[in-house]
């Protein structure tokens, strides 16, 4: 076996690596290219050796995922791709990845969250002042114009992993430039504790958000992805899936779209020939009359089926955004050639939501002043975590 890292007296192994580098390509629609892979793989070794040291950690302070927990995550990631009950097993050993791994990313991030949150329970408190003052700062400023703002943060712990931690963030925004879902890459490669969310920080004013990232946003547009901003601890990538009016909560982007998309996956150094086979296969789907019925026959034959649900229009490719703005309900787009196949989208319908009125709740505003706090305490545990360890990387 060889080591890809040794983390105190434990080995982080080169099949690890491996199985976790296609998981993560697969969760987040990442074109499996070789460039692909030396971009990605110093940040998914990094999460290895995180993770092993936040189940060491958790192993020390008697912290565990119990069986419930982890069933429900699973259940939770069957759902979300339209599988059933078990489904899920079958889809990894198909592609080689090694079932323990994912289990592993899930048993870190719950034992994780449980660490924090102990430990934030014992070092932080939020006082009903602080709720007070909160609320009254959002009333104040109930006119100002919001943003909903989504992040991805890439931590640089010392200087030599700058070019490093940038090479990612440039290929993960070109990913998502192409079609890659900014909140799967969020949940795979961020490290702030939105993670969980898909980076959503929710709307937000600007000074609610550090200078560099309030002036980064004012300059997008809904959907608009930024480049790379550099801080004083890392990279972010920041993207606007949102505007309103502060007074009428009205939006510059709210319509919402019930999409289903079947992905033929190809290669990356795919022949023309197979593309166009691809593409003549994929047309066969445009015979289905619903979503219902281009779900079974995706379920059938292709392998990438997804039904992404509710989106906000604001949050889609811009590539795919005049495409699905203009397809009609129920009606099976042509071959589409993206990044990781062909592929066909159907529209199930659209909506605009009813604007939020009223002011924010006492328990909106806990939850948002401790998710602050769980953000801090987690990279400071963290941070101690590491320089208390030996680790030694192999590759």
């Amino acid at each position: 076996m060889r080591i890809a890292a040794v983390v105190n007296d434990e080995v982080v192994s080169v099949f690890d690596l491996t199985s976790r580098m296609r998981l993560v390509e697969l969760s987040s629609n990442l074109a499996d290219t070789p460039e692909t892979r030396q971009r990605i793989e110093p940040q998914v070794l990094r999460s290895l050796i995180d993770e092993r040291l936040q189940l060491q950690e958790a192993k020390k302070q008697n912290v565990i995922a119990s069986d419930d927990e982890l069933n429900n995550a699973l259940s939770q990631i069957e759902k979300q791709n339209n599988m059933q009950p078990g489904q899920l097993n079958a889809f990894l050993t198909a592609r080689g990845i090694d079932r323990g791994s994912l289990l592993n990313q899930l048993t870190a991030s719950i034992v994780w969250a449980k660490l924090v949150r102990r430990l934030a329970a014992q070092t932080t408190e939020i006082s009903d002042e602080e709720i007070d003052d909160a609320q009254k700062r959002i009333k104040e400023h109930a006119g100002e114009p919001q943003s909903r703002v989504a992040e991805i943060f890439l931590a640089v712990d010392n200087p030599s992993q700058d070019q490093e931690v940038r090479n990612l963030a440039e290929k993960l925004t070109e990913q998502m430039k192409q079609g890659a879902r900014f909140s799967a890459i969020a949940q795979q490669f961020s490290q702030s504790a939105t993670a969980t969310v898909g980076g959503d920080l929710g709307w937000l004013r600007p000074d609610q958000l550090p200078p560099d990232i309030a002036a980064a946003a004012a300059k997008l547009k809904p959907g608009e992805l930024s480049p790379p901003i550099r801080t004083n601890s890392g990279y972010y990538l920041v993207l606007v899936i949102d505007r309103r009016n502060g007074d009428t909560g009205t939006s510059q982007s709210a319509q919402i779209y019930d999409v289903v998309q079947i992905v033929l996956p190809l290669p990356a150094q795919a022949s023309d020939a197979a593309k166009r086979s691809a593409a003549a296969e994929v047309q066969n789907f445009r015979n289905a009359k619903s979503c219902p019925d281009l779900m079974k026959l995706g379920q059938e034959k292709a392998p990438r089926t997804t039904n992404e649900g509710d989106v906000n229009i604001a949050n889609v490719a811009p590539q795919l955004r005049d495409l699905i703005e203009k397809l009609g309900t129920g009606v099976v787009s042509q071959p589409i050639l993206q990044s990781n196949g062909v592929g066909v989208i159907m529209v199930c319908g659209k909506k605009t939501p009813t604007p939020k009125t009223g002011d924010a709740t006492r328990e909106e505003v806990f939850e948002s002043l401790m998710r602050q706090k769980l953000d801090t305490v987690s990279r400071r545990y963290l941070r101690d975590l590491r320089r208390a360890a030996f680790v030694d990387v192999r590759v």
